[in-house]
């Protein structure tokens, strides 16, 4: 389908016909050859050049006009890459090279893509294409080229412009050409060809378009030289090629002239070390925190100038009503991560090597360092997070734990059934994810549990360990919302494993326990009618209690009566 161009064929700057022939990079003019030097084609103290492009906010000129006078260059040069550099008039895909660029859409069709490519290349392209899933704007992605005398294609979605958003459209396109390069790299392939990315229907302005084209490609090669043998600039109107020449020397100057030249001539933002906008508003400054005192300042606030990221420091530090609010994660940053992980190591080995009253007398490991605020409340977060996705219904038919109504003050109230609570057949750690879900209504405000424990001493219970590892989880607002546990039925065994509660894990919490020994004393504290009550626990109170009065169950309608003395 091609033929090869002879050596005598005129090309490089010159229009070409559209006939069917290859052009080898060898007959390609490089943009270092002496006879395409045009020394900018303006002079240094020609003010049309500027005019031409400082009109738009990409292209604003740097201001210096003083030239080369103590200013270095953002590019010197450098003969290694310049070699790297072609500029060719013509359609890219009759390049003899390994890669050659498609600019389409996000759907990657046929009729949005390069004119003429893909008749050249055959309908295979169109299929392969078809097959992608389409592209990004600002990425690209490979194919087979097919009739094409190249290897491959790359297609790549250039972004549409708008004066408002120029620079997110700058950086797309710099994107644009910096993922056709890495994906050059990664399959392996040393020489592309790039036409002009940009498109007139996305309104993008040709000169602009081509300052982050060529500065682009620039940044690449000075980080990949040696990967990469050719990069081919293609041009197709005249218009493109004279922009290319009059901006190649700025980003690729070939002697010292053209670099002092080029110095006020260049843009005022040239990009960062990939090409991409600098936006200095938007950089990330850290800077050391503000010192914090323990005594509140003397002096109003208002009369000390400080910033307000400072006020607002000052004002949280010194008011506990906001920090109820505040997401102890955030407000933990104030200190060094380090700091806290070296601390939490230092704890954790003097509890592991201290005397561990708790374990030597049978309540489980109570050891370790306790958890920081914004510790606890990952933790939670965790678990919570995690419970919502499961399926729990198995623990919920257990009837280990459940929500009851409200206290006599219109607390809502979580029941705990101990003797339902069968260790040797329960995982216990979907257990505590069903427990985090449960208790996660009600420890948004005020509440209180009903522990049964009518019965439980004929199970195995988990030990204090466990339960201290289960309030951590629960966080502090549980600690802080709980309003008491009524244990009904305590034993002497209980009795010592809440005392070591108290005295090992925390008093404020457990002593919040109130003892009650009979179901009449218990709702004094919350109504028969607010309580699902298992049967066994109206048996159990008539075997342990005795002595008069009866108690009617409203939801069986069966009355436990006790046992009249002889």
């Amino acid at each position: 389908m091609y033929r090869n161009v002879t050596s005598d064929t005129t090309l490089g700057g010159l229009p070409t016909d559209s006939g069917e022939y290859v052009v080898r990079l060898d007959q390609v003019p490089r943009w270092s050859d002496a006879e395409q030097r045009s020394s900018l084609a303006l002079e240094e103290d020609d003010s049309s050049f500027p005019n031409l492009y400082s009109l738009d906010p990409l292209t604003s000129p740097s201001g210096a006009e003083s030239g080369a006078n103590g200013v270095s260059s953002r590019f010197p040069v450098d003969h290694e890459v310049n070699a790297k550099i072609y500029l060719w008039r013509g359609d890219p895909w009759n390049l003899e090279v390994d890669a050659v660029v498609n600019s389409t859409n996000e759907n990657l069709d046929e009729a949005h893509g390069s004119p003429g490519l893909h008749a050249a290349a055959g309908p295979g392209l169109a299929e392969e294409c078809a097959t992608l899933g389409g592209c990004r704007t600002g990425m690209a992605k490979i194919t087979n080229a097919y009739d094409l005398p190249s290897l491959r294609v790359i297609h790549t979605v250039g972004p549409k412009y708008a004066i408002k958003y120029h620079t997110a459209a700058e950086n797309a396109l710099s994107h644009c050409y910096r993922s056709c390069l890495e994906l050059l790299i990664e399959n392996d392939l040393q020489s592309i060809a790039i036409g002009c990315i940009y498109k007139e229907a996305k309104n993008y302005p040709r000169e602009p378009a081509a300052h982050v084209a060529i500065r682009t490609v620039r940044r690449f090669l000075e980080k990949q030289k040696d990967k990469i043998v050719a990069v081919v600039f293609c041009t197709t109107t005249s218009s493109d090629t004279e922009i290319y020449k009059r901006l190649l020397p700025l980003y690729f100057p070939r002697d010292k002239q053209e670099e002092e030249v080029a110095v006020s001539k260049l843009p005022a933002d040239v990009g960062d070390e990939n090409g991409e906008t600098i936006i200095y508003e938007r950089k990330i400054r850290i800077k050391p925190l503000p010192a914090t005192t323990k005594t509140a300042p003397t002096t109003p606030i208002a009369t000390v100038d400080l910033p307000v990221s400072d006020v607002g420091l000052r004002i949280r530090r010194s008011s506990s009503f906001l920090d109820t609010y505040l997401d102890p994660a955030f407000m933990s940053i104030s200190r060094d991560p380090d700091e806290r992980h070296k601390e939490k190591w230092e704890k954790a080995a003097q509890a592991k090597s201290g005397f561990n009253c708790a374990k030597l007398l049978g309540f489980g490991d109570l050891g370790g360092p306790p958890l920081s605020a914004a510790e606890e409340y990952s933790l939670h977060s965790r678990y919570l997070a995690k419970a919502n996705s499961l399926n729990l219904s198995e623990i919920a038919e257990m009837r280990i734990v459940y929500r009851g109504g409200v206290d006599s003050e219109g607390r809502p109230v979580m029941v705990v059934v101990g003797a339902h609570f069968l260790l040797r057949c329960l995982d216990l750690e979907r257990f505590v994810l069903y427990v985090v879900k449960e208790f996660e209504p009600l420890i948004q405000k005020p509440y209180s549990i009903v522990y049964f424990h009518s019965a439980a001493s004929l199970q195995l219970q988990p030990d204090l360990g466990w339960m201290r590892r289960l309030q951590q989880i629960l966080g502090r607002k549980h600690q802080r919302n709980l309003h008491a546990i009524y244990v009904l039925h305590p034993t002497l065994g209980l009795k010592a494993a809440i005392l070591a509660l108290q005295l090992f894990v925390d008093g404020e919490v457990w002593k919040k326990v109130v003892y009650v020994d009979r179901l009449l004393q218990l709702f004094k504290y919350v109504p028969r009618e607010q309580l699902s009550i298992p049967d066994f626990v109206f048996q159990h109170d008539l075997e342990v209690n005795g002595g008069k009065g009866l108690i009617v169950d409203p939801r069986t309608k069966y009355v436990y009566q006790r046992p009249q003395e002889q």
